[in-house]
This record gives C-alpha cells, sequence and structure tokens, in this order.
C-alpha cells in the first residue's frame, strides 16, 4: 500500500499509546478523523484503532493499562470502546477487528477520502497509508467519497458530507455532490432515526451551522429531516428562509460572544459589544447552561439552534412531535417544545416587567426560560440585520438582563421564595382534602410572597381564607 511522510501533531496521550503499543504482537491502526486531525494539527479527542485481532480484548487492555473505563460496543463485530481521563480532557478510544480483509481494503470501504488513511502505531507517527489520495484532497479543500458507491451503499454520507464540508471549510468535489443529491429522498427510509438524529446534531452544534444549513437545504436533504423547512420556501419566496438563516446567525454570534473562546474581535460590533457588557455578570452561569450535554453527549447548543429553527413554523405541539421523529429524550422534548411555544410570546415583549411576571415565567419555564431569552435576542438581531435600531436593542438587552437577573441573583425572592407553610400544614389549618385547591391555594401565597403582600404565615392563611371565601 502507498505510503507518505507527513509531520502530523499527535497529542500526548496518543503517543503514550503508541509508546504502549511498540512491544505487542498484535498490529494495531489508528484510521479515520485522529488521522486527519493530527494532519491539520485539531486536538485529538477521539482515536479510532483497527486491529487484525479483537477489538474487544484490546480495549479493554487499553483500559487496563491507562487506568480508564471499557465498554464493549459491539461484541457481534468486536468493537470495545475505553474512556481514558487525560490533562487535555477526556479522550475515547474505539478499537475494531479490520472490517475487511486488510487494511487497505477496510480503508477503501469507508466514507471520505480524508478519513481513509491510518498510522501503524507500532511504526513511524509520520508515515501514512493513504490509498485513496486524501492527504492530497485535504491540501486542495475538497471532500471526495471513497467511491463512487460509498453514498449509496450509506446514505447517513451524504448528511455527514455536508456537516464535515462545512466543519473544515471544504468544497464537495463534484461527483459526490452529484451522490449526496441522490441520496437526500432515500436517506429518511435507508437509515435509522438515531444516525441521522445523531449526524444532524453534530451538524447543528457546528460553531457557525448557518453555512451547513444552506447547503443541506440546497441538495434537498433538509427538508427530508425537517419537513417544516418547507414552509420557509413558501409561496416561491426565499425571504423567510433567508430571515432564519440570519437569525441562527446571529445565535451562534452570541453564543460566541458568551462562550469562553471569545476574543476581543467577537465583541467588535455594536451589537455584540452592548450584549457583552450586559450579560457579562452571568456569563459563567451563561457558560454552563449553553455547555451542558443531553442523552449520549448531544450538545445543548445544537438543541438551542433545532428551536431556533422550528420557532415560527410550528408550535408546542409540532415540536413535540419532531423530538419524538428524531428519537430524542423526553428531557429533551419537554424543553425544545417549551422554548418553541414560549418563544410565541415571550417576556421580552413586556416593556414592563412586574415582579410577578418574573416569578411566572421562570415558574413555568425553568431553565428553558435562559434559552427563550437568548433565542430572542437572536431573534431580534437577525431580523433586524443592518437596520438594527440601537436604542431598541439596548431596551431588549435591559429587558433580559432584567429577567436573567431574577433568575441568577434574585431565585429565592422572585423565583422560588421560601415556604411559609406546606400543603399538609394548610390542609390542617382550614379543613381541606388533597387536591388541586391545595396547590392554587399554594401558588396564590407564593406570589403574595413575590409581591410583598405576604410576609408571615398568619398572613398566608389570612390570603387563603380570603380566597376560599370568595369562591364560595
Amino acid at each position: 500500500m502507498e505510503r507518505h511522510s507527513a509531520i502530523l501533531g499527535w497529542s500526548d496521550a496518543a503517543l503514550d499509546i503508541a509508546e504502549r503499543l511498540a512491544g505487542g504482537d498484535w498490529a494495531v491502526y489508528v484510521v479515520g478523523g485522529a488521522v486527519r486531525d493530527a494532519f491539520l494539527r485539531r486536538p485529538i479527542k477521539d482515536l479510532d484503532l483497527v486491529t487484525a485481532g479483537s477489538g474487544i480484548k484490546l480495549g479493554r487492555w487499553l483500559a487496563d493499562q491507562m487506568g480508564g473505563a471499557f465498554y464493549p460496543l459491539d461484541s457481534e463485530r468486536d468493537v470495545g470502546r475505553a474512556l481514558i481521563e487525560t490533562p487535555e480532557g477526556r479522550l475515547v478510544i474505539d478499537v475494531a477487528h479490520l472490517r475487511s480483509d486488510n487494511l487497505e481494503a477496510d480503508l477503501r470501504d469507508r466514507d471520505f477520502t480524508m478519513n481513509a488513511m491510518a498510522v501503524d502505531l507500532r511504526g513511524s507517527l509520520n508515515e501514512v497509508f493513504d490509498p485513496l489520495g486524501g492527504l492530497d484532497d485535504l491540501k486542495a479543500k475538497v471532500l471526495r467519497q471513497c467511491s463512487p458507491k460509498s453514498i449509496e451503499r450509506d446514505p447517513i454520507r451524504s448528511l455527514r458530507a455536508v456537516r464535515l464540508a462545512a466543519q473544515f471549510g471544504l468544497r464537495i468535489e463534484t461527483e459526490t455532490l452529484r451522490s449526496v443529491r441522490a441520496a437526500a429522498p432515500i436517506l429518511v427510509g435507508s437509515a435509522s432515526l438515531e444516525r441521522i438524529r445523531d449526524e444532524l446534531f453534530r451538524l447543528l452544534a457546528l460553531p457557525k451551522p448557518a453555512s451547513a444549513l444552506r447547503v443541506a437545504d440546497s441538495v434537498g436533504l433538509l427538508k427530508e429531516i425537517l419537513p417544516e423547512i418547507t414552509k420557509l420556501h413558501s409561496a416561491g419566496s426565499d425571504i423567510r428562509w433567508a430571515q432564519a438563516m440570519a437569525v441562527i446567525e446571529a445565535l451562534t454570534e452570541i453564543l460566541a460572544a458568551i462562550s469562553p473562546a471569545r476574543t476581543d474581535e467577537t465583541a467588535a460590533h455594536f451589537s455584540l459589544g452592548m450584549l457583552v457588557m450586559a450579560l457579562d455578570r452571568y456569563r459563567g452561569r451563561l457558560q454552563a447552561h449553553i455547555g451542558m450535554t443531553w442523552s449520549d453527549e448531544r450538545p445543548q447548543r445544537a438543541l438551542m439552534v433545532l428551536a431556533a429553527l422550528l420557532s415560527g413554523l410550528t408550535d408546542k405541539i409540532g415540536a413535540a412531535e419532531r423530538a419524538d421523529a428524531l428519537r430524542l429524550s423526553s428531557a429533551e422534548k419537554a424543553r425544545l417544545a417549551a422554548v418553541v411555544e414560549a418563544h410565541q410570546a415571550t417576556i421580552l415583549r413586556l416593556e414592563t416587567i412586574t415582579a410577578l411576571d418574573l416569578h411566572r415565567w421562570w415558574r413555568a419555564l425553568g431553565e428553558a426560560g435562559i434559552d427563550v431569552v437568548i433565542l430572542a435576542l437572536a431573534d431580534h438581531l437577525g431580523k433586524a440585520g443592518v437596520l438594527l435600531d440601537q436604542d431598541g436593542w439596548l431596551a431588549l438587552l435591559e429587558r433580559a438582563q432584567q429577567v436573567l437577573e431574577a433568575f441568577f441573583n434574585a431565585h429565592n425572592a422572585v423565583v422560588e421564595p421560601p415556604t411559609l407553610i406546606n400543603g399538609t400544614a394548610l390542609m390542617e389549618q382550614l379543613g381541606l382534602k388533597p387536591g388541586r385547591e391545595v396547590g392554587m391555594l399554594l401558588d396564590l401565597i407564593r406570589e403574595g410572597q413575590v409581591t410583598g403582600e405576604i410576609r408571615t404565615v398568619d398572613d398566608a392563611l389570612r390570603a387563603a381564607r380570603s380566597a376560599l371565601n370568595g369562591r364560595s
């Protein structure tokens, strides 16, 4: 097989693994994305290894050697996973038995040439097995399928092609693009919904997903995965689609301005500079919120982009149905539906926001309210574009600050005031039976605490009796 010399930037963990394998009897190769990332000097968070021996046995050995955890991923295909904690973060190592008769056949059976390269971990780490010219394609910034049938054999690769092209700034080669278009109508019926969901979320989690969404839309993939998108192209006009992409771009700019990777240039424009000044006091907590993950490590920021796409196209029920179709968890489904519904009547549209407004808002939404605030800001920026009214933007930021202040710094006073009397005591004092009425009275007492009308247990009982007498 043809070999090429290249200076690759391996992580310390990868070098450590190579040292541990040096005296072993098994042939072990690092393949796919890790070779690509080493060539591009990108952080390596995942290592895919193949061996002529047992993938599960080698994966378990690596986990034991490096003090990590081990999971057999696929016993039938002999694939194991080791999770190793390193100073750079968690490293995921998937070890598989060669899927073909030899290494070259294994590489030729992969998706794209830039992922069809390998390095022998027991040999020179700067020598690349590259039977399909992946290095040349990377240098030319071209995404090319490994064979004319690569995407046809596994249509999920059509969506992956769009995501990888956007992620690495590549041009999709002509024949590959033709295969992507051909696969679009059959994607949903030929790939599992779980695989489609995972690839979609990787796309939505990109630092700048709008460019990938535009390509996915132009080749016919997006309407297959998110049929609601067709509404943005209704009546032969692309104005609504362009506006939706502007909102997504504004959202990702806001997320970048909040992120730990923010630079001086990130907030150089008036709109983002003022946002930074207004929200920086909550930056750490906003970062924690945006950086969380859902089931199977699906990123919160991807769910926020999906909510932005669906807002205005569907309602709470439609969002829940889309979540079911994408096989999202029940928690993700609840979050998506809540954000889509609340976005239609966000509290930020009120010119004057009272403590009671804030209490009811946060009690109804919980942490989903943070998503709605950020999405409302993105919606305003995206739709205003270059015609942004500075005074209007500053007023909106002031309201956003007021809403977030209530959640982050006045939670015990506004959102969840301390309990004066619980349901059991209330029933005993007023001779009530368990039921909705007790819950309504507790809500009334809590709201009275927020407005300052109720301060003591006696105040609470007096207000509850008054409410009961008013209904009798």
